[in-house]
């Protein structure tokens, strides 16, 4: 035993100092150095204080504030009483069937453009926003809107476009000079809103008329007293549990309008359409207002927010100069983050590129509510005993799950219209794009998320704050609970982020905030900035961590397993049937009838790299007892790995279960989650179990496809089979694992390096060509493809994780290595 621990003490150290990036103790240093933090921290704040962030939306924006301000955009074909009903647009829906939409152009920190193919309604706009620094309250705002008929439209359609602000929590909105606007029968020219909150403190809203902008024409007598030229504002308050439902509110509005018509004019003469669904010309004070106006044909017009406190107002002149100088800086700073290699350094890229990204990162929302946790800690949540799922399924029927504490949670989301909240084992993904583009911001979402972690290190896996989000969200799947993880995937985050850090090179950057552009890259220019940061997170990190080992056990002591360590075995709870969601790999086939010996290949896969990941923090931060003691765990988790679950026969990874004997026996899936320990980075580049990986994921006749890697092989009894979630679909998020660890054995010399690179090129092909072909074809990105056409699937618009093609396309092109693999 002597031999092993001192064996794991030297492995200790010499990671340690291959890893360490100038690892400081400050002392006298320590004030500026948290001087900086802070001055980073408030900068950083304002150039992200207002966003798209309600990203359920079409167009919603908010400021990360709980209990704010909100406004959005709401829109219908207005000729026609039956498409004024059906087609009024608000939320990102896939019933909606749109040709396309999203974001073109989209930065975080200064805006970007945003298009609607709005087929039905026979309508596309164009949502140009900006954000204009100054000031103490983060700044301003703007939003361009273009409506373009369609092809297929009437010259003479009509339109009806409503704007509205809500305001929830403390403060004062309104309509300015309201008293004299409401006896009006409609207002001309720009409408201004007013108000002030605690925290925005005094700020003003201009819709401007727009630039020779036209409008139905109307002979029904209704119109001389509402003429369809002028702008409708309605003003009310209402219970602010309600303000999210927008839309349920302005058609209660409308009926109001509605009901007078009928009593006025009869049923038989009602006036048309776009003059009948109006709301009533009520502006006035409240926290709710509605601007409406009819268009006939194309349409413009602004929305301009100003903070009180900036220098000058925010103007349509400043809004069309922003415009153009952001489309300038976005392309120029995205080429320099994402320079295409071979062969995707051609023009036709460009444009697929910049949308998968800006849809990802357009796609980030502000969160704040409750979430539903059952905390009752049933003992059948341990599932020890034979039958858990069943008795863990009864203790949830008796639980009696509670709303939390509200908090806040600022993340990407999987897709705008199917899947707008976060979702723990997605973030990681999305996240390493961004860091590619934007150090600061990625830190920011990781910071938010790990915030989110309760005092055990349970992050819940699916996000569900607040009755907006609830919404969106069966009943059956709205509870959290505190033993149930997800993929770590947020630790591959901080690894790729470490790796930046040591590749740096250092400036003189002392907190010169002036600019987007320095914002996003502070922590690799200022080294004292970035450890700082990683100090901040190292307790929460450890806090997690230690969550995992004690509630994802598995066991290998009571069924006389042999194995390296009695301890680095893992096994997912959550278990069912014909599920592990817990797993992210929902239907994918494991052991059955399941077991409590079972033991997940996948799982302690991920504790490796979790571990890995947090022995490099802990080298970084010269904790050197911690990384001795992390590097005694990894090294035991991998040789477990092969101990636990490499089955000779099979030439592949497996979960292990217990048989009818009282045996461990190995169950053998090839496709993902056969290859994770591959995925992690588990195993060395001379490894014995490298090749046969290497072959299972060229093998046609298993896994390998013209469009990527198939998630089960072809040969397996279930491929294809029931649910057909993770039963064959190809998925980018783990494609993009598999080339990333083909890349490293590629440029890593060895006996299957020539293997890996010839691996990689093609499927680095074949993945980026499907999803661009998909996306010309469709107008969208998608969940999953399919295997034998490549056509997409599932959800559309599904931006979250898909969009790691942008980072595939910014990968090396390996030509073909010299040398020779083993045969």
């Amino acid at each position: 035993m002597g031999w092993q621990l001192s064996l794991s003490f030297l492995l200790a150290w010499i990671l340690l100092a291959l890893d360490t990036v100038d690892a400081k103790h400050y002392d006298d240093g320590a004030d500026d150095v948290s001087r900086l933090v802070n001055k980073v921290a408030k900068a950083n704040n304002e150039s992200l204080l207002w966003g798209p962030y309600k990203s359920n939306l079409y167009f919603g924006v908010q400021p990360r504030i709980p209990k704010s301000i909100a406004a959005g955009l709401m829109w219908s074909r207005a000729d026609d009483y039956e498409a004024l009903q059906k087609n009024f647009r608000h939320t990102c829906e896939q019933s909606d069937e749109m040709a396309g939409y999203g974001w073109d152009e989209y930065d975080a920190r200064t805006g970007g453009r945003e298009t609607i193919h709005d087929a039905n309604n026979q309508l596309d706009i164009t949502i140009d926003f900006v954000k204009i620094p100054g000031g103490k309250h983060g700044g301003s705002w703007a939003a361009r809107v273009k409506g373009t008929p369609r092809e297929d439209a009437p010259e003479d359609l009509s339109t009806t476009v409503v704007f509205y602000a809500t305001l929830e929590g403390p403060g004062r909105l309104e309509v300015n000079d309201w008293e004299a606007e409401r006896s009006k029968a409609g207002s001309e020219g720009n409408i201004r809103l007013s108000g002030v909150t605690p925290e925005l403190g005094r700020f003003m809203i201009d819709v401007t008329a727009g630039p020779d902008n036209d409008h139905p024409e109307c002979s029904h007598p209704s119109c001389e007293t509402k003429p369809l030229d002028k702008t409708f504002v309605a003003s009310m308050e209402i219970p602010s549990e309600a303000l999210w439902q927008s839309k349920i509110m302005l058609f209660a509005t409308m009926r109001q309008s509605f009901q007078e018509a009928l009593q006025e004019y009869g049923e038989q003469n009602l006036p048309p359409p776009e003059r009948l669904f109006t709301v009533p010309h009520i502006p006035g004070k409240g926290n709710m207002h509605f601007v409406q106006r009819v268009f006939r044909g194309a349409f413009e017009f602004d929305i301009l927010f100003s903070s009180k406190s900036a220098p000058v107002p925010v103007t349509s002149e400043t809004l069309t100069k922003r415009i153009q100088s952001n489309a300038k800086s976005f392309s120029k700073n995205f080429d320099k983050a994402f320079s295409r290699k071979s062969p995707f350094n051609t023009a036709e890229y460009t444009e697929f590129s910049k949308n998968m990204f800006s849809n990802l990162v357009g796609g980030i929302g502000y969160f704040y509510g409750s979430g539903i946790v059952d905390r009752s800690a049933a003992p059948e949540n341990d599932e020890l005993d034979e039958g858990f799922w069943e008795e863990a399924a009864e203790a949830r029927e008796r639980a009696k799950p509670e709303e939390e504490q509200p908090h806040e949670l600022f993340t990407c989301v999987p897709s705008r219209s199917f899947f707008p909240r976060g979702f723990l084992w997605d973030e990681g993904f999305h996240l390493i794009p961004i860091l590619d583009y934007d150090v600061e911001l990625a830190l920011d979402i990781l910071k938010s998320w790990f915030s989110s972690m309760d005092e055990d290190g349970w992050i819940a896996r699916e996000q569900i704050l607040g009755l907006e989000a609830r919404n969106k969200v069966p009943p059956e799947f709205r509870v959290q609970y505190p033993h149930y993880a997800n993929p770590p995937t947020l630790f591959m985050v901080l690894e790729l982020f470490l790796d930046k850090l040591k590749a740096s090179k250092p400036g003189k950057n002392d907190g010169d905030l002036n600019g987007a552009d320095r914002l996003r890259s502070i922590d690799l220019e200022n080294r004292d900035l970035a450890l700082a940061h990683l100090r901040s997170l190292y307790p929460l990190l450890k806090r997690q961590y230690f969550w995992f080992r004690r509630t994802q056990w598995g066991d290998v002591k009571s069924y006389d397993r042999e194995a390296y360590s009695t301890k680095e075995a893992y096994r997912w709870r959550g278990r069912t049937v014909m599920h592990i969601l817990t797993s992210g790999f929902d239907d994918y086939p494991r052991a059955q009838p399941p077991h409590p010996g079972e033991l997940h290949v996948d799982l302690i896969s991920w504790v490796g790299m979790m571990t890995r990941a947090l022995r490099r923090v802990a080298s970084v931060l010269g904790k050197s007892d911690d990384a001795e003691e992390f590097a005694g765990y990894e090294d035991a988790i991998k040789r477990n790995i092969v101990d636990l679950h490499w089955n000779d026969a099979a030439q592949t990874f497996c979960d292990a279960t217990i048989d009818e004997y009282e045996e461990s026996v190995h169950v053998c899936h090839k496709g993902y989650v056969s290859l994770m320990p591959f995925l992690a980075g588990m195993l060395a580049p001379d490894s014995p179990q490298l090749k046969p990986v290497l072959d299972l994921i060229g093998d046609s006749a298993e896994l390998w496809s013209d469009y990527g890697i198939r998630s089960l092989s072809k040969k397996d009894p279930n491929y294809g089979k029931d649910e057909n979630y993770w039963r064959s679909p190809i998925w980018i998020n783990i494609n993009y694992m598999i080339l990333k660890s083909l890349f490293d054995v590629g440029t890593t010399p060895g006996p299957h390096q020539s293997q890996a690179r010839q691996l990689y090129s093609s499927l680095r092909k074949n993945v980026v060509n499907n999803v661009f072909r998909e996306w010309k074809r469709t107008g969208y990105a998608w969940e999953q493809y399919n295997p034998d056409t490549g056509n997409g699937q599932r959800t559309q618009h599904f931006t979250g994780w898909t969009s790691l093609v942008v980072k595939i396309m910014a990968m090396d092109d390996l030509p073909a290595a010299a040398g020779h693999d083993e045969l």
